[in-house]
């Protein structure tokens, strides 16, 4: 894989208008987020709905409180590994809301984010975390972004969301991921 002109490649490519400019050119943060739709249902394209701003909210009960949201992350990574990307990364995509890193508001401005097919009381699996990992490797070396700085949506908005959740393997992605210069 390799980042041609914000977009990662070979991978899916389906573009959302939930996004804008950034207002920091810099890249400096990656948010690890999990999701799915309904809570707990797997495999369908409900997220890619979501994310397109073309979920019918009628397609099920849990959707109704969706309404009028805009959002998307930057990656998707499904349960058997395959990536989706609807935001090229030079663009700031809608997934953090209201967030803070080190004293840093507005989380979006200067994030990647990672949706990772999941909900935040269960575990991933082997192929989620192997190209997390990839993924990961590939983003902190172009963008020079620390380990360190590869955090959870929890991390940066404590009390408002749980995700990626307490099952997900810290130990795991950051062994797995370089560390940069």
């Amino acid at each position: 894989m390799e980042i041609v002109k914000g977009w990662l490649t070979p991978v899916q490519r389906i573009p959302s208008d939930n996004f804008d400019e950034r207002p920091a050119k810099e890249v400096s943060l990656i948010v690890v987020h999990c999701i799915s739709l309904p809570a707990g249902h797997f495999g369908n394209h409900y997220v890619e709905q979501l994310f397109t701003n073309c979920l019918s909210l009628e397609s099920h009960p849990d959707f109704a409180d969706l309404k009028g949201l805009r959002v998307a992350s930057h990656l998707f990574i499904r349960r058997d590994g395959a990536v989706i990307q609807f935001v090229p990364f030079d663009k700031r995509a809608w997934h953090a809301g209201e967030s803070n890193f080190q004293g840093r508001e507005q989380c979006n401005d200067f994030s990647i984010g990672i949706e990772l097919e999941g909900v935040d009381s269960g575990e991933f699996n082997h192929s989620q975390y192997l190209r997390l990992v990839q993924v990961c490797n590939l983003l902190t070396q172009h963008y020079q972004i620390p380990r360190d700085h590869i955090v959870g949506h929890s991390d940066i908005a404590p009390g408002r969301k749980t995700d990626p959740g307490s099952k997900f393997d810290w130990q795991r992605l950051r062994s797995g991921v370089e560390k940069q210069p």
